[in-house]
């Protein structure tokens, strides 16, 4: 972009601004040319202006800040009346929205003006009653009869971050093609002066949505069923905390033990680096209070409480142990099939193949899908499905996308009746790996500050596909962009080897390319456990270095 027509978009773009704070932002960048540091102003404006904030199927998901590379009021005021424009063409003029939102900078007021378009569009639009759970948000959709929802939130991403999530009528996110019919609605937007905003007119929602949300949590229990498990929880700086605190007490499990440093919403998320549970550090403070606190299981929420973590004790010494979100969702849909579920349980490609072993010795349906719940949910009779990022959907009916207050709820329950026979998640998890063989899985994650390097990465896989890994002949290889009999294309690659299992894939929230890796190893009996640990940690290193040999990362 010539420089000329770089400040020309910047000072437009500050013309129509309608948030005093970016406003002052982007007219303090721009007196910046006149001084010394002309040539790191240009370089900010080019980084914020070069282009728009793509929307997916993730909906929108940036740093804040001004500028259409930013989220910020004028980029959301065009989502949402790209969003409207749809909801029109698509036959639902006067339908309800409902809006919901987390306590990061920024979200109510994104929410608010979300409501405002939707309300000057014609729609009725209904704003949830303070921050909330995005489950809360999925639930209410499919309650309240709306045609379509949004939550403003960038659920685990860092502080400066913030996100707006589209939800249909049926309760599940977005997928194509709606998503690239919503942009180009968007695209078609002209002056924001030309999007009518009242000031009023829509509803704010009471607490009543929240009590059915509660109500609902019961279902996912089996009645008379053991409830002495003692957990210390993290809300990690979100919005969780309530909800969760409530549903434990309705289903009559000890009350939580709470990290008090990390209990209450703080949009600075002060006590970490990154407010994801897989992080290193992000669970430190809970691991602490766990050793004071000496509860049977670690129970932590992502921001906008969609994810579940879990830790167990692990050894004599105060030691902690986080289950990688493969074992949760194994010992979820062990502990379902043992209830009598019947009904499809599915995973996400990424997700470790052990669940199709349970699924087909229980004689249950399975499906695997692409990456995310916006594609679990539509899995036609779906009872169960999980991903390995620490999401679980245990109540389709209910919240047709991740939650992690309904997870934390079974996981507890299962911990209890676990509890009351002398035994453990990981006694669970050992029977699963006598019986179906040593599922261990890990990630290779490589974060970017330019994300060529990841588009590098892919090109450089699929110039050179690797033929072999970790000593192992490829199988079968595999180019996901063409898609397969089963699964709609997606930018991916998978390799199949002979016990072992590699898929490679851009991050479809944050700037990572993300490689999942699997490694199985049969397992004769109890005692045959810490032989086939020791292979499968050496298969899946090995996998790693060949791998990032590989892609050149």
């Amino acid at each position: 972009m010539q420089h000329d027509e770089l400040i020309t978009r910047a000072r437009t773009w500050l013309a129509e601004d309608p948030d005093p704070e970016t406003r002052d932002e982007l007219a303090d960048l721009l007196a910046r040319l006149d001084g010394p540091d002309a040539p790191a102003a240009v370089a900010e404006l080019a980084d914020r202006f070069r282009g728009t904030l793509q929307f997916g199927t993730a909906g929108l998901r940036g740093e804040l800040g001004a500028g259409p590379l930013r989220m910020n009021r004028a980029v959301v005021i065009r989502a949402a009346a790209g969003l409207a424009a749809y909801l029109r063409d698509e036959g639902h003029a006067g339908g309800l929205v409902v809006i919901g939102y987390d306590a990061r900078h920024k979200s109510a007021d994104f929410a608010r003006d979300t409501a405002a378009v939707m309300t000057g569009a014609g729609l009725r639009a209904a704003v949830l009653p303070h921050p909330l759970p995005t489950p809360i948000l999925a639930y209410a959709i499919r309650h309240l009869g709306a045609v379509a929802g949004v939550e403003v939130t960038a659920s685990h991403n860092p502080p400066r971050d913030n996100g707006y999530k589209v939800y249909l009528g049926d309760g599940s996110q977005i997928v194509p093609p709606a998503d690239a019919e919503i942009a180009d609605r968007i695209a078609a937007v002209a002056a924001l002066a030309d999007v009518p905003r009242p000031d009023d007119g829509w509803t704010t929602l009471g607490d009543e949505v929240v009590a059915a949300y509660l109500a609902r949590t019961d279902a996912v229990l089996a009645p008379g069923s053991a409830r002495s498990a003692r957990t210390v929880y993290t809300a990690l700086h979100g919005v969780g905390k309530d909800v969760l605190l409530a549903a434990f007490a309705r289903a009559g499990f000890p009350a939580p033990v709470l990290v008090v440093e990390q209990a209450e919403p703080d949009p600075d998320f002060p006590t970490v680096a990154f407010p994801n549970p897989e992080e290193p550090g992000a669970m430190d403070l809970a691991f602490a209070t766990a050793r004071a606190a000496r509860p049977d299981l670690v129970i932590a929420n992502d921001p906008d409480a969609d994810r579940c973590a879990v830790a167990v004790p692990d050894g004599p010494d105060g030691d902690w142990r986080m289950l990688r979100g493969d074992e949760v969702g194994a010992l979820l849909a062990a502990h379902l099939v043992r209830r009598g579920a019947t009904g499809v349980f599915a995973e996400s490609i990424v997700s470790s193949s052990l669940l199709g072993r349970i699924a087909a010795a229980a004689g249950v349906g399975y499906e695997e899908t692409l990456t995310g719940f916006k594609w679990i949910a539509r899995v036609e009779g779906l009872r169960y499905g999980y991903e390995e990022a620490l999401g679980y959907c245990v109540d389709p009916e209910g919240v047709r996308d991740k939650d992690g207050i309904t997870a934390a709820l079974l996981i507890t329950e299962l911990a209890s009746e676990l509890k009351e026979q002398g035994r453990t998640l990981l006694d669970l998890l050992a029977d699963l790996a006598v019986e179906h063989g040593l599922h261990a899985t890990d990630q290779l994650s490589v974060r970017v500050a330019d994300v060529s390097v990841i588009a590098d990465a892919m090109r450089a896989l699929r110039a050179h596909p690797p033929t072999a890994l970790a000593g192992r002949p490829v199988l079968r290889a595999e180019d996901l962009t063409e898609g397969t009999g089963a699964l709609p294309p997606t930018d991916g690659l998978r390799y199949a080897l002979d016990g072992a299992r590699v898929i490679v894939r851009p991050s479809g929230t944050e700037p990572k390319l993300k490689c999942y890796l699997e490694a199985v190893v049969p397992v004769a009996s109890h005692e045959d456990l810490p032989r086939a640990r020791t292979e499968a940690a050496a298969v899946l290193a090995e996998l790693k270095r060949d791998l990032a040999k590989a892609a050149g990362i």
